[in-house]
């Protein structure tokens, strides 16, 4: 009894080892591909049913004569009823096209906010003010001067006037005002380059990670602009660096769906109101690498400006699904 006991454990395991050993299908398809896939069989399925009729109606053309032609014109000359029946086919056809055509959105231009040089500070100034913050113990500051070294900046960027000074100023204020300067800075810049109207801009996208104030950032550009009362006003946080791709990404599918609109788009993050002042390594990295700044966007679905325009919109994907791609920033 033992050792058909024995026997019967072997083979369970030998059937274990074949199944694990059975190869994951579901690891070795790319579900990306196969969403891709079926997006673009639900975006043409209109073409794709219409080839078998297409393929018909030329199987049949292909047999007529020349004498069926000519009946075929009189009969059409000589029967009003017919023409109208034709004429509004080809009219619903063409509208039907023009209706499922995917609206084109086009990059008119963008602007970077480039500071003061009253804002500029040198590497070596930097270290002097975050040794006199006293927070920073010796191997931090030696670690903070290694990345600055290593970072790829030159010799000098541009810093917030709140961590300039000393005591060093982290208010809500003085963030508040560092952001203002810098988005104002860039829409200012935008809308003197392409000379559009405020009033005529009808969506409004803000991203800030960690910079959230009340009143709102679109709010407040909405009311140093005084854009349209009906205006789709939107205020991203806590995105991360992909925030800017996904503002685009919002903006362009609110242009599918609102004509002859542009749209603007301000990406920015706050270093005043964020500056790290601990000793934890992976947190003093962003305190080498991030410096004020802001860009602006002006995006349009007008065909009119198709021929001024600098790029046209193509797509985003999302890798949030991914697990190797979410952690990647902590």
């Amino acid at each position: 009894m033992e050792v058909e006991k024995k026997q019967v454990l072997v083979d369970k395991d030998l059937s274990n080892e074949k199944k694990n050993n059975l190869p994951n299908f579901f690891l070795s398809i790319k579900f990306k591909y196969v969403k891709l896939g079926y997006h673009y069989l639900v975006s043409n399925a209109m073409y794709l049913l219409s080839i078998p009729f297409l393929v018909m109606i030329l199987a049949h053309l292909s047999t007529l004569r020349v004498e069926d032609l000519f009946e075929l014109w009189d009969h059409l000359r000589f029967n009003f009823l017919t023409v109208v029946l034709c004429s509004a086919s080809i009219i619903f056809m063409i509208t039907l096209y023009c209706m499922s055509k995917p609206t084109k959105v086009y990059l008119v231009d963008f602007s970077c906010y480039k500071p003061k040089p009253s804002h500029k500070v040198t590497r070596e100034q930097f270290l002097q003010l975050s040794a006199a913050c006293g927070c920073f113990t010796e191997e931090s500051l030696a670690f903070q001067k290694k990345i600055l070294e290593k970072s790829g900046f030159g010799q000098m960027t541009y810093g917030p006037k709140g961590l300039m000074k000393i005591p060093q100023d982290q208010s809500m204020a003085e963030s508040r005002s560092e952001t203002e300067m810098v988005m104002f800075g860039a829409i200012d810049e935008l809308l003197s380059k392409t000379g559009v109207n405020p009033r005529d801009i009808g969506v409004l996208v803000v991203n800030s990670s960690l910079f959230n104030p009340i009143p709102s950032l679109s709010s407040l550009i909405v009311n140093r602009y005084k854009l349209r009362g009906n205006i789709l006003s939107y205020n991203l946080g806590g995105m991360g660096c992909s925030a800017g791709l996904i503002s685009l990404d919002l903006a362009q599918h609110l242009l599918q769906v609102h004509p002859n609109s542009y749209a603007l788009v301000v990406s920015t993050e706050n270093i005043t109101r964020n500056w790290y002042m601990g000793n934890e390594r992976s947190m003093l990295v962003t305190n080498c690498l991030f410096r004020i700044g802001a860009a602006a966007i002006l995006l349009s679905n007008r065909s009119s400006d198709r021929q001024c325009s600098n790029f046209r919109f193509s797509v985003t994907e999302v890798e949030a699904g991914n697990n190797q791609s979410l952690p990647c920033v902590l």
